[in-house]
């Protein structure tokens, strides 16, 4: 499904990712986990279009992602829940939703993709007109996972979706993203969280000052003693 092989990728002259490669098959759960500043949000951010590419390959399926500009991969069917969650909150609830539907095949559909978010997220019904900038930050999260939802994605992007919240809401959160990858949605999980993250994920790679230090199953590289040190809190 996702495949990206020898990736660099820049901010101006600082080579933030370098000679990344990794995989995501289709239908599956797939974390990359490591410290704040080791270049997780510029990989995610290049796979969703967001940065230029400059060196390597990113191919979804047959289609190299980095020839097509960042508004278009919806139609191909990835979508990303940013960092941050970058809701209008000036907007409603409902709107911020129905932004994800932006592809023609997802209009279509409007109504059953809203009526699916309603029920992953039955809080975000009860609250579909308040405006989204009043809300927790737990319920935003959920607004930018439903919005992202909304276009029916193949394969789901997800960067940093636990940041900022309570542990009974990342817990939440991540019973969700459970949940969505055992509906036949391949995801891409970046994360800080590398217990929770290691919980869901089929397979997981370390990234680490921009580069790919340790990668397999988690049940694998949880017995690795130095990443058991610096990930899992464990000697």
């Amino acid at each position: 499904m996702l495949e990206i092989t020898h990736l660099d990728v820049a901010h101006g002259e600082a080579v933030a990712v370098r000679d990344v490669s990794l995989r995501v098959r289709p239908r599956e759960l797939v974390t990359v986990v490591g410290p704040n500043g080791a270049g997780k949000t510029t990989l995610i951010n290049a796979i969703a279009g967001l940065l230029p590419v400059g060196r390597g390959r990113i191919r979804l399926g047959d289609r190299d992602l980095a020839a097509l500009p960042a508004h278009e991969l919806c139609r191909y069917g990835l979508a990303l829940v940013p960092e941050g969650r970058r809701l209008f909150g000036a907007m409603t609830v409902e709107e911020n939703l129905e932004i994800g539907c932006y592809a023609r095949s997802a209009r279509s559909r409007r109504a059953e993709s809203l009526a699916r978010v309603y029920a992953t997220f039955p809080i975000l019904r009860e609250r579909r007109r308040q405006l989204a900038g009043s809300l927790s930050g737990g319920q935003q999260q959920m607004v930018a996972i439903g919005r992202a939802l909304m276009a029916r994605p193949s394969l789901l992007l997800l960067d940093e979706p636990s940041l900022g919240l309570a542990p009974a809401i990342v817990d939440q959160v991540f019973e969700v993203i459970a949940g969505i990858h055992a509906d036949g949605v391949a995801v891409l999980l970046v994360e800080q969280n590398v217990v929770q993250a290691f919980a869901i994920a089929a397979r997981a790679y370390v990234l680490e000052q921009g580069r790919i230090v340790a990668e397999g199953a988690p049940a694998e590289l949880a017995q690795d003693a130095r990443i058991r040190e610096a990930y899992l809190g464990r000697q």
